[in-house]
């Protein structure tokens, strides 16, 4: 029996089921197919309602009706074992499957998804993941066929041939765009009364012709679900007998359409493979429903397709309304006169390209010309914001979720921190007990891999009780949540067990200790003694300088948190000090015979040891005189070791000069040392650059000190002509670091010459601004400006701090 033959049982059987079923073919997430069924729905009014869809999300129909329901929103399945393992059935509120699933509502008339179960998509996909091209996995492909986000799915054709159905449609046509082509005869065509039916027809039988022309489907998946779907249907058929309505991608409706047996329909099916899974309602974003999130939903302008769905009436002036209120929130002068001239534009735009009104093409070059003024800057906001836009849906309580989003949601209630899909700023004091529980949350979530905010660097406040993060809620998120949920019920929980599996696991000494910054700051006490545990292990057996000098600054970091958050930090105060006296001794054998860019990796281990060693005497008094002498010592020994780079031994010279543990005088003698015609000209320029580069200041105390000044300029001139060339790069990337008003000073002071100054003796003769001797009545003139901003009220209190402050 052929494959399109049909049993007399089959047609007894339709027979007894009255007539075909309604087939509404549509394009995933167009507002013009969307009222297509609204009204085809309405006219036919069938007693039963099929959508292309997992069925396991069939006990979640109801819950679209809910209040709290905000589309855009995506029906979320994720293998149980295996929460990663994921896939996303996004609809927005100008879906046509959204549609149909509010009509069946509303009309208490039943709705069922009848595409291929999430148990099958996802194992399948498991299955393919070792065949797929890396970064092109068949799960984000099954992501974005099986959620029905591709408008008419791509159709598979022989070998590896894939069209767009709506490409060659507007081919056809003879448009070069797609999307133009779709709002010309779709979107801009408005449903007649008894004519609800006309779009589905037309599009069927275009789709008919396609299928004929590049196959049936090569793609084994598309039978598959094809098959699934055919037998729903007939299901459906059987209980109903008449009044079946199905709404699906146009790509499917032939398909669909053709009779084919049961048995080979079931013979499709057989053998496919299964994975437990959980299925619930997560948020989604207008961004994630456009091209540009990698989701492939179909559509450039999610945000356009919204405005045109809910202004069916007048869309262009309410658009162009709505783009001069972007524009006036951003300070441009907009004014209504702009908001006419716009939409006259447009008009004639799309007088003069032959379409029945103005599409995005025709309102986006209006408002470029317009209310732009011929700029893309500002354009570019329109197109982010209202365009694509950043809409975010919600979801009631009363969805399903693992125990871990439930307290994550009664956190953010908590904390007043609700989920937005625009990135935003958010400033936290650490002073303040909801600030402090705010970071506690975002460490604690940033350790589970729910990257929801993103440290950034404090403008107002260097302090540490001051944090600044990046906050913006991406809709995978939600398969984080649930992939986190393995580790516990609560972000406590969850994050303390992760963080002692990471310690556990963790390769490098630096991986632990940068571990044990993130359990402070995320406030996980009964994780700290695994990890401490483990952090002092790896520090007694790890003997590689450079891993234990990348470590130091990490856990002295941490130590200052005990301030602000009240954290008991003693034991990692010890293992802080063992550290550092392992790296006061092995540090000067380490900086023997490197090349240049080992060298240059040690001197910014000196520099995060130096600055770690004075935070470290802070946060332990009774160890602050013991730690920096011998760390001095350190520095002395390397300053005068000639098997020590150039670049290292600068830099300790710098680094005792600026503590003032060496008088300029001995610094001058050094760099007349470095500078004299014995050195290679090679190591000399590296010295120079330890010395002065490094974005340390070092330009004001060339500015400062035109002896050293001197130095350099006098070896630079006498360095020989065959040796210039080798050195001019290294010391151009060094004075390139200063800002241009220390450069601009530099410059005047070398074609001035060192000296020649109004006064040539005396720290900072010579130079504009300052005297051989400190001028107190000038210092003077400036008390009130500083008693004002330091806020003291008695004229005695900045008088006693006068030395401090002209210091």
């Amino acid at each position: 029996m052929g494959g399109d033959q049909v049993t007399g049982l089959e047609e007894a059987v339709g027979r007894t089921a009255g007539a075909a079923p309604l087939l509404l073919g549509v394009r995933h997430h167009g507002p013009g197919s969307a009222r297509a069924v609204r009204a085809a729905l309405e006219e036919a009014r069938p007693r039963v309602v099929l959508i292309e869809g997992p069925p396991e999300a069939d006990a979640l129909i109801p819950l679209a009706a809910d209040e709290e329901m905000r589309p855009p929103v995506a029906l979320l399945a994720h293998a149980v074992d295996e929460p990663g393992r994921s896939a996303f059935w996004p609809l927005a509120e100008f879906s046509p499957e959204w549609v149909a699933i509010r009509w069946a509502l509303e009309h208490d008339v039943p709705a069922r998804f009848i595409d291929l179960p999430a148990t099958h998509t996802l194992a399948w996909g498991s299955q393919e993941d070792e065949a797929a091209v890396e970064g092109d996995s068949p799960l984000d492909a099954e992501t974005a066929d099986s959620g029905g986000d591709s408008g008419p799915d791509p159709c598979s054709g022989p070998a590896d041939l894939r069209i767009d159905p709506l490409g060659v449609l507007a081919e056809t046509a003879g448009y070069d765009d797609p999307e133009r082509w779709w709002e010309d005869v779709v979107e801009h065509r408005g449903v007649g009364k008894g004519d609800a039916l006309a779009p589905f027809t037309v599009l069927e039988e275009a789709m008919g012709a396609l299928r004929e022309t590049y196959g049936s489907g090569g793609h084994d998946r598309d039978l598959v679900r094809e098959a699934y779907m055919r037998l729903q249907v007939r299901a459906a058929q059987r209980e109903f007998e008449t009044g079946v309505a199905v709404v699906c991608g146009a790509w499917h409706v032939p398909a669909l359409r053709r009779k084919t047996t049961v048995a080979a329909d079931k013979a499709l099916l057989k053998g496919l493979p299964k994975v437990k899974t959980d299925m619930t309602w997560v948020p989604w974003t207008h961004r994630r429903l456009s091209r540009i999130s990698g989701y492939g939903a179909g559509i450039d302008s999610p945000g356009w397709y919204g405005h045109l769905f809910s202004a069916p009436d007048r869309p262009v002036v309410r658009w162009m309304t709505k783009v001069a209120g972007l524009l006036r929130a951003e300070d441009r002068l907009v004014s209504s006169a702009h908001v006419i001239e716009a939409v006259r534009l447009a008009e004639t735009l799309a007088a003069m390209r032959g379409r029945p009104l103005p599409g995005l093409s025709e309102t986006t070059d209006a408002v470029r010309a317009v209310m732009c003024e011929g700029s893309d800057v500002p354009l570019a906001l329109v197109r982010d914001r209202l365009i694509v836009g950043d809409v975010l849906g919600e979801v009631p309580a009363t969805a399903p979720a693992v125990p871990l989003q439930r307290d994550l949601a009664r956190l953010q209630r908590r904390l007043r921190l609700k989920p937005e899909a625009l990135e935003r700023e958010l400033e936290l004091d650490l002073r303040k007990e909801t600030d402090a529980a705010r970071s506690r949350l975002l460490h604690r979530l940033r350790l589970l891999g729910i990257a929801w905010g993103e440290p950034a660097a404090s403008r107002g406040s260097t302090g540490t009780f001051r944090e600044t993060w990046r906050l913006r809620w991406e809709p995978e998120l939600s398969v984080r949540v649930a992939e986190a949920g393995v580790w516990g019920t609560t972000a406590l929980s969850a994050a303390t067990a992760k963080a002692e599996a990471d310690a556990i696991a963790a390769q490098g000494l630096a991986d632990v200790t940068a571990l044990a910054e993130r359990c402070l700051l995320a406030e996980l006490p009964d994780a700290l003694p695994t990890v401490m545990r483990i952090l002092a292990d790896r520090a007694a057996l790890d003997s590689d300088v450079g891993q234990l000098a990348q470590a130091l600054p990490a856990l002295v970091r941490s130590l200052r948190y005990g301030d602000v958050r009240g954290t008991d930090t003693g034991a990692l105060g010890e293992v802080a000090a063992g550290l550092a006296e392992r790296i006061f001794v092995g540090l000067p054998p380490a900086c023997a015979a490197l090349d240049a860019d080992g060298a240059e990796e040690m001197r910014r281990h000196v520099d995060a040891v130096h600055g770690a060693v004075g935070l470290l005497g802070e946060a332990s008094a009774a160890g602050q005189g013991h730690l920096r002498a011998r760390w001095r010592s350190v520095l002395r020994v390397l300053c005068g070791r000639d098997t020590v780079p150039g670049v290292i031994r600068g830099r300790a010279v710098r680094l005792l000069l600026d503590d003032g543990e060496l008088a300029q005088d001995e610094a001058a003698r050094l760099m007349g040392l470095v500078l004299s015609p014995g050195t290679p000209p090679a190591d000399a320029a590296a010295w120079i650059e330890g010395f002065v580069g490094g974005g340390s200041g070092g330009g004001m105390l060339l500015v400062h000190d035109e002896r050293l000044l001197g130095l350099v300029d006098a070896w630079l001139t006498g360095v020989p002509a065959e040796a210039f060339t080798d050195v001019l790069p290294l010391l151009r990337r060094t004075f390139s670091a200063y800002e241009p008003g220390v450069r601009r000073t530099l410059g005047e002071l070398v074609r001035r010459g060192p000296g020649t100054g109004s006064s040539a003796a005396g720290t900072g003769s010579g130079i504009p601004g300052f005297a051989a001797e400190l001028d107190t009545l000038r210092a003077d003139a400036v008390l009130p400006v500083v008693r004002l901003l330091l806020g003291l009220d008695e004229e005695e209190e900045i008088g006693n701090n006068r030395v401090g402050v002209t210091g």
